[in-house]
């Protein structure tokens, strides 16, 4: 079964875009103002805080790229996801971002491993084989699979290409299928 290995020497990778916030299609979140979060996402962080050694945002962002915003409008941005998180009991221990154009080289874009790899770097307990990825494109999915993390897909709006190990609608379905199979919880 998907949960009965994971223990709190585990981390867990999460996209931003889609998982943590709602997406804007055809565009970018480019200020704290344009930051909404998605519908449970505070109550499932919650949950998971002390189920994980880390929780870690890997977000790919483009608009930095594309001169949309910069790295400075980035991490104010992540200050106050972080900040609102905090507030409401959660934790994210670090946040780490691709600013290139797609198709552009060198990239550090998931699904390359990149983001992955200076988290562990600056993190060195993590190991990828205990961890899982949860996003909601092809590419978050991709990005785990290649570096042997289990991947939890979020259905919501891009096809499925590429199968995860478990597909749900959003986070909080995530910790309502830990919680109905884990007994101990």
């Amino acid at each position: 079964m998907f949960f009965e290995e994971i223990n709190n020497t585990w981390t867990l990778f999460l996209d931003r875009d889609g998982v943590i916030n709602k997406r804007i299609i055809d565009g970018y979140v480019l200020n704290k103002d344009q930051f909404e979060f998605i519908e449970g996402v505070f109550e499932a962080l919650v949950f998971l805080k002390p189920l994980f050694f880390k929780i870690i945002i890997v977000t790919n962002q483009q608009c930095i790229g594309k001169k949309l915003i910069n790295e400075r409008n980035l991490f104010e941005i992540h200050r106050y996801m972080c900040d609102e998180i905090e507030k409401m009991g959660g934790k994210i221990d670090n946040c780490y971002f691709a600013p290139e154009v797609k198709n552009v080289f060198p990239n550090t874009r998931k699904p390359n491993p990149d983001m992955a790899i200076q988290a562990k770097k600056d993190f060195p307990s993590i190991d990828f084989n205990k961890s899982i990825m949860i996003g909601d494109t092809d590419t978050d999915i991709l990005f785990g699979k290649k570096l042997g993390m289990k991947t939890v897909r979020i259905l919501e709006i891009d096809p499925i290409g590429i199968e995860a190990d478990l597909t749900v609608k959003n986070l909080i379905e995530f910790v309502n299928l830990w919680k109905k199979n884990q007994s101990y919880l």
